[in-house]
């Protein structure tokens, strides 16, 4: 779903919501917020983006929270989607990689 919107700093471009001429996404900022990161938190993590920006971002978010969050949820869903059309192209790599998923979980006991 895309909506008709002029804002200062996202746009929606390339299927996706980003940062206004920038190379980050609005689900990265939104996905760490939601986690609890502070903008300044999410700030050190995306040195490109200023404190304006991520505040921009978490605003657009909150503004037109059910369109975004109904965007995020599909995305998952394709995300989903696209991982199980790999594995069943490539069913000894899947097989291959969630060998070394369990091995890496129970080194990290």
């Amino acid at each position: 779903m895309v909506m008709n919107f002029e804002h200062q700093y996202i746009e929606y471009r390339d299927s996706g919501y980003w940062i206004k001429e920038k190379r980050v996404s609005l689900d990265s900022v939104v996905y760490q917020w939601r986690d609890g990161l502070s903008p300044e938190t999410i700030r050190e993590c995306y040195p490109v983006l200023s404190l304006k920006e991520i505040y921009g971002a978490i605003s657009f978010y909150l503004d037109h929270q059910s369109e975004i969050d109904e965007y995020l949820q599909q995305a998952e869903v394709e995300e989903i989607e696209i991982r199980q059309r790999i594995r069943d192209l490539y069913p000894e790599a899947a097989r291959r990689i969630d060998e070394l998923r369990h091995t890496a979980k129970l080194r990290t006991r």
